[in-house]
């Protein structure tokens, strides 16, 4: 009888961990097809970007997870630095193709840093071809860096052609590395549009989604096109992490405003904001370097797939 006894609290006890588990865990996430979206996802690269280079992927690990579910995703490569409008032509040569090859009628488009300009142009030009654009880390009303720059390589100054030089060949070499070196860089160029000024004309011409107060929110739709923006606010995010303490540095452009070490939790907002203060620095929002994020945050993949379950939710 003890035995009989015993063993049903065992059995009651097991029960219990397992509705424990299925009730803090979302039952959607195990679900077949939870990334499955509508139109296929097109990720877009942020300065100095590439698709590959070797074993490592700019999303590292991003696309597989997306895939892993049932996403159609396609890993989109433009000038590693150049104006937003040269790397948004780029950018809606590559959707065109994209489109033909699936069948697709439009994509979703998600941009990472000068990615998410990127993104904006297309849908601005082409609104027909795109169900959605998210901007992650979003340079979407300027960065400080960028001013900086600006101000410390005025144009036509020495300082600026030596600069420039450097960051071309520098861009160059990622093309080269990435498989690509066809593609013009100019990083004159890509600084300008980066820059508050860069982006205040650029966004007089492509205003979509862009709120129209200081850090508030977008429209969520515009022409038929759903826009979102999440980003980080933590520079500093692993000590094992060599890229942090740059980005801790840039940080200070900042003046002590929330930014994930190029750009500032205000300058990221376009249309619906998810949240602008994940505990993630700049390269964190891709999963860099290498998957060495803050371990006490929600891991930067897991965000991806919430997005793509979002769209899929909607409709896109």
């Amino acid at each position: 009888m003890q035995q009989q006894l015993l063993k049903w609290l065992n059995g009651v006890n097991f029960a219990g961990i397992v509705l424990f588990a299925m009730a803090i865990l979302p039952a959607q996430s195990w679900a077949a097809g939870y990334t499955q979206t509508r139109y296929p996802i097109v990720l877009v690269h942020g300065l100095f970007g590439f698709d590959n280079i070797g074993p490592v992927d700019y999303w590292y690990g991003i696309p597989a997870a997306l895939r892993a579910d049932g996403a159609q995703v396609y890993v989109t490569q433009v000038s590693a630095a150049n104006s937003t409008e040269v790397r948004g032509e780029q950018l809606l040569t590559q959707v065109k193709q994209i489109l033909a090859a699936t069948g697709a009628t439009r994509v979703n488009l998600v941009g990472h840093s000068h990615g998410g300009p990127t993104a904006r142009y297309v849908a601005s030009v082409r609104p027909d071809l795109v169900a959605s654009v998210t901007s992650i880390g979003g340079v979407n009303k300027g960065s400080a860096v960028a001013d900086v720059l600006v101000g410390v390589a005025p144009a036509g100054a020495l300082s600026q052609t030596v600069l420039t030089s450097v960051v071309n060949g520098f861009s160059s070499l990622i093309g080269l590395l990435s498989g690509d070196s066809s593609l013009p860089q100019d990083s004159a160029a890509a600084e300008m549009s980066l820059s508050t000024a860069g982006t205040l004309k650029f966004n007089a011409a492509h205003p979509e989604g862009i709120p129209t107060t200081a850090c508030g929110e977008g429209a969520y739709q515009v022409n038929g096109v759903s826009y979102f923006s999440w980003s980080g606010a933590q520079p500093y995010t692993n000590i094992f992490d060599v890229s942090d303490p740059a980005l801790a540095l840039t940080s200070l452009a900042f003046n002590g405003a929330k930014n994930d070490g190029l750009v500032s939790s205000c300058s990221s907002h376009l249309g619906r904001v998810i949240r602008d203060d994940y505990a993630m620095n700049h390269l964190d929002e891709v999963n860099q370097l290498i998957g060495l994020t803050n371990i006490f945050e929600t891991n930067p993949v897991t965000l991806y797939r919430q997005q793509a379950n979002r769209l899929q939710n909607l409709g896109l």
